[in-house]
């Protein structure tokens, strides 16, 4: 705020009313009040609730499967030789049925024929045999 002087230059006193309106006491009280509100508000939490599945006991995974085919045609099912194609099915039948199904592991020879792989892969595949993979493909990286 600055003094007001007369355009006459005299240094008297003017009868005329300030209308100025003194504004440092809303000011310091509006600081307070801003300060007394940031002191009491709570501190913001950024909480988000969820429904989360409830977690069930896991269900126990039936042994895998081997299939081994040997570079003379023979097919080993877990270690124990088959007499052919027939057989195979005899006992995809027999794991079909089960729940939950085992994971075939097919493992054959390097020198097996692909016809001989390709009829146990579509013999699984009729006897609705889903989980099948290869293991030890190692070999064939050359």
């Amino acid at each position: 705020m600055g003094m007001q002087v007369n355009a006459a230059g005299e240094g008297g006193s003017n009868d005329e009313p300030i209308l100025d309106v003194n504004t440092t006491p809303l000011i310091d009280v509006m600081l307070v009040l801003l300060v007394m509100l940031i002191v009491t508000l709570p501190a913001q939490t950024h909480l988000v609730k969820l429904n989360m599945p409830v977690q069930s006991p896991p269900v126990p995974q039936p042994p895998n499967i081997h299939i081994d085919i040997d570079p003379d045609g023979t097919i080993v099912w877990n270690n124990e030789p088959l007499s052919g194609i027939g057989a195979l099915e005899a006992h995809f039948r027999e794991e079909s049925a089960r729940d939950p199904q085992a994971q075939i592991q097919l493992r054959p020879s390097a020198l097996a024929k692909y016809d001989v792989v390709a009829s146990v892969m579509a013999s699984a595949a009729r006897n609705d045999m889903t989980r099948m993979g290869f293991t030890n493909i190692a070999q064939y990286a050359d």
